[in-house]
């Protein structure tokens, strides 16, 4: 059952590489600026994956100028955790740090296990198919969640 957009959401993975961007971009594609939507990891020692870059692109989504946060980097900045309205993990190391920082909190939070394509294939359309699989998962949880695209 698709629910209303909330009005701000935070995707968080890792290493705000792979996942979480993805996330980011495709929520932005589908359904415009109905909704403040950011993301973050655990850390930000990667810069953003060049896989997720090229399978976003199939989708004509933008990634390249995507700049990798921490948690602690938003914070340092100013922008609270908590005052998203909802929070999407979808990696467990970010699910355990994520219940930390919020643990004084009351805000919607969900896991989505999203698949790891980074230790898949050794080849450039094996890792493109695992990549793929991710971005897959994400946008069939979007669409489930808050409907088809509005873009």
């Amino acid at each position: 059952m698709t629910e209303p957009l909330p009005q701000s959401i935070l995707f968080c993975c890792d290493h705000n590489a792979v996942r979480s961007p993805m996330a980011e971009g495709i929520m932005k594609k589908f359904y415009g600026t109905q909704a403040y939507v950011q993301s973050a990891g655990v850390v930000s020692d990667l810069d953003i994956d060049g896989f997720s870059i090229a399978v976003c692109q199939e989708l004509g989504i933008e990634l390249s100028r995507h700049k990798s946060r921490s948690f602690d980097e938003m914070e340092d900045r100013g922008e609270e955790i908590a005052s998203f309205d909802m929070v999407v993990v979808l990696s467990t190391a970010s699910k355990a740090r994520i219940l930390d920082l919020t643990k004084f909190y009351s805000l919607r939070l969900e896991h989505w296990p999203i698949f790891d394509p980074t230790a898949q294939g050794s080849k450039r359309d094996e890792k493109m198919a695992a990549y793929r699989k991710a971005r897959d998962q994400i946008v069939d949880r979007l669409v489930a969640r808050f409907g088809p695209p509005h873009a």
